[in-house]
Parts: structure tokens; C-alpha cells; sequence
């Protein structure tokens, strides 16, 4: 929620209002933390004087002083300074706000500093009443156009200001069903279609339902109006949509909205009106094409919400020729302006073109990376910029499963083909129907994958949509809600697909012209890059990128995808510090990794060998050993395993640094649990099932986490180090004889205190020696430390003396730190994120505040001993850009990811070097 973040000068002296209009804005494109990117891009089109139609912004810190005064206003806001900046509009108009003859009439509409499509309120048309209805109707010498616009404020002035919007999708929203009893009685399916009478009736009908579900007459007075209404922007900002978008898109609640009212220009008034939503470029493919829809003889609203399918922005060119060519030149400006690809508004009134909005636009991942590439071929930026511009996560799209093509048209040819719709988000997606975005996320809970299949979507959805796969709509077009959003959160979208008939009630959907009904829970597939919606589950293959990476199925020369993406990974590589390696156990995993472009193994869990076939019977075999000896005898069989494993994984590594942590869990994740599993280990090591259950028993730990593991295990029981240690200089033996060379990091897990490394590195020397000796290979080796204890971060001076690198075991380290359980924190996390107490789930991007801090202390601390001391990042978090932002601020030497993180972490640390 907003709070004091914004500064103690007084509230009267503050500015709190900015006027736009006619190329003489009080603010400009670089202030949009205070006027929010609407604001901001508004005062910047009218200072490169396009034509846009006059108002005025109110700051975030009006916002920010609502919510820490009680939802009240600085002092002469509505008495003063509104009034003052509307007789400025009224003045370039010749208008007046509320004058019964020649109304003003203006828009309210949110505008945070991050855009937020759809998640806030917007109210059109405002300062209509019965008298100025009349005023607008005789100015406008269309009666018909007048009583549209009214009958449209009053509907969404009653849904945002006075509430009437149902929470609950399944209820119908009360001026909705009005309208569409209205339709049904006169037989038609438009809202075209409407005459002046029809819409007088609408609007007394609409009071009417104000009036019996609030208690209260419809306003009247344009300035209670616009007070309604600008409250209803700021309260928006707390809405359950708009914290649900913030927590996705990691936006501070403490940011809070500007909010802009605006002179209304009408795409409403007949034939020689309309209005469109445009991108400079193709947001789905980066293509660049101009790109969009329109609507004649319409508002904005119905574009965006999908309620009417637009017509595409081509063919404006022949309707109104001299408008598209303007658009074109204006589009050509705003690329230049502002060097990016843009989202537009526009409207046009009485065949007069005014820009309404622009920001940023929101694009897939494919297209973010082919435009800021395309626009670095074409001068516009330079190769710092493309990195710049590319959000790390936006590479996952990428890397995501396309449909196999034979499985596709198999699935066609027999007649499972649906329907075609817009390819509004690409990629393809398969999983069960659900037509609630409450129910879609209850399906997703249980595991299930989940389409979600909507009419059209709200930003009421955004759970919704966020927990499926992909978003298929009846309505809508390319730059419709559920296509912007889908695209900006990389989901497969399908928009706008007509033939369908979906029924909420009855939980299905039909295609028209065929005897076939879908049922919720029944599975679908949607390919959003060719809008084709397949009944039944269709088959996916790996992406372009895996095809020749991975596959090597595709040659690179006819991938264009794969050479951007490389083009990108070469300019990231090109100025990043950071290393970046991966966490690998086999040596598939580590080939993969190193095609994505790792330089090294930053970790190798050792335990994750022991399981499968026969290894995981002696690996049980020692731990229920009577004696040493037992232990040994186990032991043995476990060292041609482990030695094999080694050398595989250093094989596939070549000379790139690899890490190996020493035996790390406790004892009890071996063992067998079932009656079943412990009567056939008791055959296979020829003890009983008594005696295996009475050891199991004996092994109960009440907090295995903080127990008989890692570094502790080793110095109760050196004969496993022995073993591990063994396996490893053994296996880097061999790989130096066959003439590569390789310096194995051999990495002790959980120590607390120097003393404990110590012992362990005796023991770990003592071992590598006598192995070198035997061998008769000179063989290099380190021995470092997992820093995952709280205690051993603040003792790291005393620590690095007997370390020749530190790595931050991040997963324990949270656990730890925070004394907060990974696998139980699911219980109260979401309640923690949604009251902001963290603003990101600590286990997946690092508290900087806190366990960061640790980080910090001990990288200075390690350092201070040993100035060249090597230090990664092993845990989970190495794959994600805000922590690998902090470990490069931290002077860490590398980060340590999962495979298919590589590429986001490389992206990231070039950012993270460019800040």
C-alpha cells in the first residue's frame, strides 16, 4: 500500500496537478514515478505535438496521501486546484465542465509508473446528467450519440464508483443482463442497433437498478462525479486484480497510481468516428509491421474488453486513407521518440485522428528479443540497450515445447480441428477446460493443466490465467485483454475465435455449425501461434532453440529464432563478470548445460548417485552396517559407482571447473519405508526385517534438517569421505592420463566452524594423497566450503584460513536464516507476499535484506583472510536475476543454476554488469 515514501515537504506546498494540452505539458516522459507512464507519455506526446486532447494528472503522491490520510485529500485539491486545471481544458476547448449547453465531459483513468493493462478502473463519459445529455445531444446535433455515451456512464459509473460489479465471474453484472433483456426484446444483437428511445429506457432502467441495489440516486452533480471517480481510481490500486498483478510482476504496493482526466473525444457519433489500439510492431512475432485493430462507431472500451471482434488496422487504410497514413507517421515518430516498440490509443471524432495513450508495449518473449535485435540492425540502439530491454525470464518462452507437426495434422485429418481464432500468444498448450478463473485455479492446484476458456476475458481473470497453460476466447481481438495480458505473462493465447458458443451455465462450449460440445474438464489443445483449437490432447516437441541445440535436429541456418537468440547470448557474454555455471549430477545434465553455455559445475550432489539399480542397496547395506567393517564392506561396492559417475561427469566437462559436495542428507532419505521394501532388502543383505526396522528406528531424528548430516557425518564416519574422495581423484586420475586436465572442487557441506573444515580436510588430503601416490598422476585439487549455516557466514574469517573456495548453499542458508521450513512455509508464504511482510517468496529470489546480508558478511569476512578467495552461489537461487544482480554486486565470482537456467543467468548477469 502506498505509504510516507514520498517526501516530508508539506502538503501545501507541494504540486500535485500537471496540465497537458496543445504542446505546453508541465511534465514530460522522465517523470513517470510521479505522474505515473500515462501521465507521463501524455505530457510527452503533447510537447512533440501530437494531437492530443487536453487534461491533467494527478501525481502518485496524491495517491500516497489518500492512503496515509485516511482515503482523504491534501487540503484545496477539489475545492482549488482540480477546478483551476479543468477551466484550463474548458479554456482550450470552449467548453465548460457541467454547462448544460455545451458540456465538457471527461475521462477518469489510472496510470501507475509500471503499466498495469486493465487492472485498474476507468470511467468514460463522465459529467454527464439528465440536462447535459440533452445540451450534448443539441451541440452534437445527434440525439442518438448522446444517449449512447450516457447510458454507457451511467452503466460504468455504477460498476466502478458505486460497486455493482459482481466479485463473482459466474454472476452476471446487473447492466449487462439489462442490456441484453433490451437486445432480446427487440430482436438484435448489437448495440449499433439501438436507437435514441431504446437508450433513454436503458438509462432510466440502469438508475432504477442503482437505486434498488445501493440506496442511493445515480449523481447528479458532475463535481460529486468526478470526486467519485478519482477516488475509484486510487482505491483501484488495492483492488484484488491489481495486488494479484503487482505480486506477479514483482510492482511495490508503495508505488501507488497517478490518476488523469482527460477531455473526452468521441469514436461514437456515427460512421466517421472509431477507435483502435495499435503497436508499432507485432507484439506476438517482433515483426515489423504495424500492427493493431479499430472499431468504427465505437468507444475504447469495446476494443480493449473484446465485447465487439475489431477489424485489423489494414483496413482502416481503405476506410479512411488519410487517417492510416497519419497513424503511420505517427507511429514512425513515437519509434524514433521514444526507441522502443509502442502501445497506442487513438480515437477518431468527425474523421479527426487524437492519440489517447501510449507506453511501452507489452510483447512476448520472441518478439522482445527480434525487435530490440531488429532496432540495434536499424541504429536505433546500441548492444547495451538489446540487453537492457530483455527481462531474463522472457528467454523461458523460448526454450517452451511447440506442437509436434505430425501430431497436429494427424489430429486434424481426423477431424478433431475445432476452430481457428487469432494466434494472440504462441506456443502450444494442452489441458483440461475450465470456464472459472476461480475453478482453473483449484484444477491447477491439484496438479491438473488447465486451459482457461472464456467469452472474453476481465481483468477480474488474472488468477485465472496466471494458473493455465493457455487462454482461449470467444470474443476479442489481437490487442483485446486477453491478448495483451497473455503475451506480457507468456501464455498461449487464442482470441477472438467466433465459431465457438460458450455457456457458463451449462459448463461447455459448442462450435457453431458442428455437433460437437466440449465439457469443462475435458482437454483441449491450443496452438497459439496458427489459432487452430484441436480437441484432445495433441503431442509437443521441443522448441527451435532445443531443435538445434539440443536435438540437433535443425541446422542453425534455417532457425531465425536461434540466431537472434544467439546473437543475444553473445553480447550478454560480452559483458558480464560473473561466471556462470551449473548444478549437475550426470553427465547428460552437464552436456545440456554447457550447450546453454555454462562454464563449469558449481555443484554435484553426490547423493543423487546413490539411488537406482544396485547402488542404492549398498548405499542401505552401509548405513545398516553393525560396525565399521560392514561399512567398508559397503563401502567398497559403492566406490566403482561412484569413481564411473565422476569420471563421466568430468569427460563431459573437459577442463571446466567442476564442484563435488561431499555426502550432504541424512541417512534416513535411503532407506526403505514399506513392509515390502524392507522384507526384499532384508533378503539382499542377510539381515531380518526386524533387525532393519529396529536400525531405522535407531536412526529417527526429530529434526532431520538440523541433525546427523553433511560435515557431521563425515567426521562420525571418515570411511564414507574416504570412499567419496577416493572415487573423485581416482576418476580425475584417469581423465589426466587419457591427456585433459581437470582440478576437482571437493566441497564439504554444512560446517559451522573452522574446526569441523579442518578435521574434514585432513581427512580429505590424507585420502587424495595416497590416491595421487598410487596413481602415480600429479593431480590437482581444492577444498572449499558450503556456507549454508548462519554461524559459519559470521565466522567466514576463521573459515577461509582452511578453504580454498566458499559456496552459498542458499536453500539452508533461507532455512536458516529465517528459521522458516521450505517444505512447510507453503502454509503462510502467499499471507506473508500478500501482506507485503516479504516481497518475493524467500526460496525462490533471494532476502536480500537478510539472508543476502549473510552473503555479504561472509564474502567480506572470506576475503579479508584470503583476498583471492573464489565464491559462488550453489543454491536454487542462482537462476534468478534479482539474486544474480546481488551476487554481482556482491563481487562474487559465479553463479550456479539448473540446466536450463543457464541462458536467463547469463542475460542476467549482463544486466546486472550494465546497471
Amino acid at each position: 500500500m502506498p505509504n510516507s515514501h514520498a517526501n516530508e515537504e508539506s502538503a501545501a506546498a507541494k504540486k500535485y496537478i500537471y496540465s497537458f494540452a496543445g504542446g505546453a505539458a508541465e511534465g514530460d516522459a522522465s517523470m513517470k514515478n510521479l505522474l505515473g507512464g500515462k501521465g507521463a507519455n501524455l505530457a510527452e506526446m503533447a510537447n512533440i505535438g501530437l494531437p492530443v486532447p487536453p487534461g491533467f494528472t494527478l501525481s502518485t503522491e496524491v495517491c500516497a496521501y489518500y492512503y496515509d490520510h485516511q482515503k482523504t485529500y491534501p487540503a484545496n485539491l477539489f475545492e482549488t486546484e482540480i477546478p483551476a486545471a479543468l477551466k484550463k481544458v474548458e479554456d482550450y476547448l470552449g467548453k465548460k465542465f457541467g454547462d448544460p449547453e455545451n458540456p465538457l465531459l471527461v475521462s477518469v483513468r489510472s496510470g501507475a509508473r509500471a503499466s498495469m493493462p486493465g487492472m485498474m478502473d476507468t470511467i468514460l463519459n463522465l459529467g454527464l446528467n439528465d440536462k447535459t445529455v440533452e445540451g450534448l445531444a443539441r451541440k452534437s446535433g445527434n440525439p442518438r450519440f448522446a444517449w449512447d455515451c450516457y447510458r454507457r456512464f451511467v452503466s460504468m459509473y455504477g460498476d466502478v464508483v458505486l460497486d455493482l460489479k459482481p466479485a463473482d465471474k459466474k454472476q452476471i453484472d446487473p447492466f449487462e443482463e439489462i442490456l441484453e433483456q433490451k437486445k432480446q426484446e427487440l430482436g438484435i444483437h448489437l448495440d449499433t442497433e439501438l436507437g435514441v428511445d431504446d437508450l433513454k429506457d436503458l438509462v432510466g432502467k440502469y438508475k432504477k437498478a442503482i437505486l434498488e441495489k445501493t440506496g442511493k440516486t445515480f449523481p447528479e452533480n458532475p463535481e460529486e462525479q468526478l470526486r467519485g471517480a478519482i477516488s475509484a481510481v486510487f482505491n483501484s490500486w488495492n483492488n484484488e486484480r491489481a495486488i494479484v498483478y503487482r505480486k506477479l510482476n514483482h510492482i511495490p504496493g508503495w508505488w501507488g497510481t497517478a490518476c488523469n482526466v482527460q477531455a473526452m473525444v468521441f469514436g461514437n457519433m456515427g460512421e466517421d468516428c472509431g477507435t483502435g489500439v495499435a503497436f508499432t510492431r507485432d507484439a506476438a512475432t517482433g515483426d515489423n509491421i504495424f500492427y493493431g485493430e479499430f472499431l468504427m462507431n465505437a468507444q475504447g472500451e469495446d476494443v480493449v474488453a473484446g465485447t465487439r471482434t475489431p477489424l485489423k488496422i489494414e483496413q482502416l487504410a481503405q476506410e479512411k486513407p488519410a487517417i492510416y497514413n497519419q497513424l503511420e507517421e505517427i507511429r514512425s515518430i513515437l519509434e524514433k521518440h521514444y526507441r522502443d516498440m509502442m502501445d497506442i490509443e487513438f480515437t477518431i471524432e468527425n474523421d479527426k485522428l487524437f492519440m489517447l495513450q501510449c507506453r511501452v508495449g507489452k510483447r512476448t518473449g520472441l518478439a522482445a528479443i527480434k525487435i530490440a535485435v531488429d532496432m540495434y540492425n536499424e541504429g536505433l540502439i546500441d548492444e547495451k540497450e538489446v540487453l537492457r530491454r530483455i527481462e531474463p525470464e522472457q528467454l523461458n518462452q523460448l526454450l517452451r515445447p511447440v506442437f509436434d507437426l505430425k501430431e497436429k495434422k494427424a489430429a486434424i485429418d481426423s477431424g478433431r480441428l475445432l476452430a481457428t481464432g487469432l494466434n494472440a500468444g504462441p506456443g502450444a498448450a494442452t489441458g483440461r477446460v475450465y470456464f472459472n478463473a476461480d475453478d482453473a485455479m483449484e484444477a491447477n492446484a491439484r496438479g491438473e493443466k488447465v486451459i482457461l476458456v472464456r467469452i472474453e476475458t476481465s481483468p477480474e481473470d488474472i488468477k485465472g490465467m496466471n494458473a493455465a497453460e493457455g487462454i482461449l476466447t470467444e470474443r476479442g481481438g489481437m490487442t483485446s485483454h486477453a491478448a495483451l495480458v497473455a503475451r506480457q505473462m507468456g501464455k498461449v493465447c487464442v482470441a477472438g475465435c467466433g465459431t465457438l458458443r460458450i455457456d457458463y451455465k451449462a459448463g461447455e462450449m459448442r462450435v457453431a455449425g458442428k455437433d460437437i460440445v466440449i465439457k469443462e474438464g475435458e482437454y483441449i489443445s491450443i496452438d497459439g501461434t496458427t489459432g487452430e483449437v484441436i480437441a484432445g490432447e495433441v503431442k509437443t516437441k521441443n522448441s527451435e532453440i532445443l531443435e538445434v541445440l539440443i536435438d540437433k535436429t535443425l541446422d542453425p541456418a534455417d532457425a531465425p529464432t536461434f540466431r537472434i537468440y544467439n546473437q543475444l547470448m553473445q553480447w550478454a557474454d560480452k559483458y558480464r563478470k560473473l561466471n556462470i555455471r551449473t548444478n549437475a549430477d550426470q553427465p547428460d545434465q552437464a552436456e545440456i548445460a554447457i550447450t546453454f553455455g555454462a562454464e563449469g559445475i558449481g555443484l554435484c550432489r553426490t547423493e543423487h548417485m546413490f539411488f537406482g539399480g544396485d547402488r542404492i542397496d549398498a548405499m542401505r547395506e552401509m548405513i545398516l552396517a553393525d560396525d565399521i567393517a560392514g561399512r567398508k564392506v559397503a563401502l567398497d561396492k559403492l566406490l566403482p559407482y561412484q569413481r564411473d559417475d565422476f569420471y563421466g561427469l568430468f569427460k563431459a566437462m573437459g577442463s571446466r571447473p567442476v564442484t563435488v559436495r561431499l555426502l550432504d542428507p541424512p541417512l534416513h532419505e535411503f532407506l526403505p519405508h514399506t513392509d515390502a521394501e524392507i522384507d526384499d532388502l532384508a533378503g539382499k543383505i542377510g539381515k531380518t526385517s526386524a533387525e532393519i526396522k529396529a536400525r531405522i528406528e535407531s536412526l529417527h531424528e526429530f529434526n532431520p534438517m538440523l541433525g546427523l548430516r553433511g560435515c557431521r557425518l563425515g567426521i562420525l564416519h571418515p570411511e564414507i569421505i574416504v570412499m567419496q574422495v577416493r572415487a573423485i581423484i581416482e576418476a580425475a586420475c584417469r581423465i589426466k592420463q587419457e591427456g585433459q586436465e581437470i582440478v576437482p572442487e571437493i566441497m564439504v557441506p554444512l560446517v559451522s566452524t573452522v574446526k569441523e573444515l579442518e578435521i574434514t580436510s585432513e581427512v580429505i588430503h590424507k585420502t587424495a594423497r595416497s590416491v595421487i601416490s598410487e596413481q602415480g598422476v600429479g593431480v590437482k585439487y581444492l577444498v572449499g566450503t558450503m556456507i549454508e549455516v548462519p554461524r559459519a557466514a559470521i565466522t567466514s574469517d576463521q573459515i577461509a584460513q582452511a578453504a580454498d573456495f566458499f559456496s552459498y548453499g542458499t536453500n539452508d542458508l533461507t532455512q536458516m536464516g529465517l528459521g522458516m521450513s521450505r517444505d512447510d512455509s507453503g502454509q503462510f508464504l502467499p499471507i506473508y507476499q500478500q501482506q507485503e511482510i516479504f516481497a518475493r517468496n524467500p526460496f525462490e529470489s533471494i532476502d536480500i535484506d537478510g539472508v543476502g546480508r549473510l552473503v555479504s558478511i561472509s564474502a567480506k569476512e572470506g576475503r579479508s583472510v584470503k583476498p583471492d578467495l573464489k565464491l559462488g552461489i550453489c543454491g536454487e537461487h542462482g537462476g534468478d536475476p534479482a539474486t544474480v544482480e546481488f551476487c554481482h554486486k556482491t563481487g562474487l565470482n559465479y553463479v550456479s543454476c539448473s540446466p536450463f537456467r543457464v541462458p536467463i543467468a547469463r542475460l542476467a548477469a549482463a544486466r546486472a554488469a550494465l546497471l
